[in-house]
């Protein structure tokens, strides 16, 4: 988190440097930037269900899914979520929100369809981890950090090529523009590093909380067998899943927002005597 902020900071900084505008521009673009992402963590739970197409679903419409969810609220001592469902035949599920009174948990229905019941109950676990590990506040406050970023690029980019009194050291743009063009690519790779961590964490979580590592590795198996790229994909929202819904061609390793499902699954079969 501080360094998205030194980020912003640093864009500020190159700005006024730029333009000889003093100190005080820096931290302009900080405050700016720290309102934004605050509006961002309030509402980005709503953005990312819009996104995804989650709609909130009763117990009568999948009683098994929502039950499991229950019980697991009740075992770990969490407020019950908002339990959603995206009709998507690709198996995946996620956990969003601000903080665990305020969390959603959703499966595709084409998780529903490959999972057996041990299997489900240890990827719901996973995601309820997520929310015990405060991950989804991580996960929002994040989100919101890289779209400031992004966007004060832009408008940085915009100063520095509409503006006609260009009276700083030619160097001083060029050394300028190249930092604003990396600084977006800086930060996304910094989300997809956090997000990555936080999984291997909440797979660990939720084994302990179900005392069933191999119910997770192998829910994570037949993501291997069955996995598929989601119908409304977007690198933005892909973090929040408990596999990468992106197209496997899409990003390299270095942007994905998960570790390999083979080294999760390996961590899992590797530690089952600890949980």
């Amino acid at each position: 988190m501080a360094v998205f902020v030194g980020l912003i900071g640093a864009i500020g900084w190159v700005i006024s440097q730029m333009y000889n505008t003093g100190s005080h521009f820096a931290l302009g673009v900080i405050v700016v930037a720290a309102i934004y992402a605050l509006i961002q963590y309030f509402i980005a739970s709503r953005l990312a269900m819009a996104m995804t197409g989650a709609r909130e679903i009763s117990r009568d419409e999948a009683p098994e899914y929502y039950r499991i969810v229950e019980n697991l609220s009740i075992a770990s001592g969490l407020p019950m979520p908002k339990v959603t469902l995206i009709d998507d035949p690709a198996p995946n599920a996620f956990a969003t929100g601000r903080d665990p009174k305020h969390a959603i948990v959703g499966a595709t229905t084409g998780l529903l369809n490959i999972m057996d019941k041990r299997e489900l109950e240890a990827v719901m676990a996973h995601e309820m981890s997520h929310v015990q590990n405060y991950d989804i506040r991580v996960s929002m406050i994040a989100f919101g950090l890289v779209s400031a970023i992004g966007i004060l690029a832009d408008l940085s980019l915009n100063m520095i090529f509409y503006r006609d009194d260009r009276s700083s050291n030619p160097i001083i743009f060029i050394i300028g523009i190249v930092f604003i063009l990396l600084t977006p690519l800086i930060s996304s790779i910094i989300q997809m590093a956090i997000s990555r961590q936080r999984e291997y964490l909440a797979d660990a979580s939720g084994a302990l909380l179900t005392r069933d590592s191999e119910g997770m590795a192998s829910a994570l198996s037949k993501l291997q067998s069955y996995g598929q790229p989601m119908k409304r994909q977007s690198t933005t929202t892909s973090n929040l899943f408990l596999s990468n819904p992106l197209s496997a061609s899409s990003l390299s390793k270095l942007f994905s927002s998960h570790p390999p499902l083979e080294e999760r699954i390996a961590r899992l079969r590797g530690n089952a005597d600890r949980f």
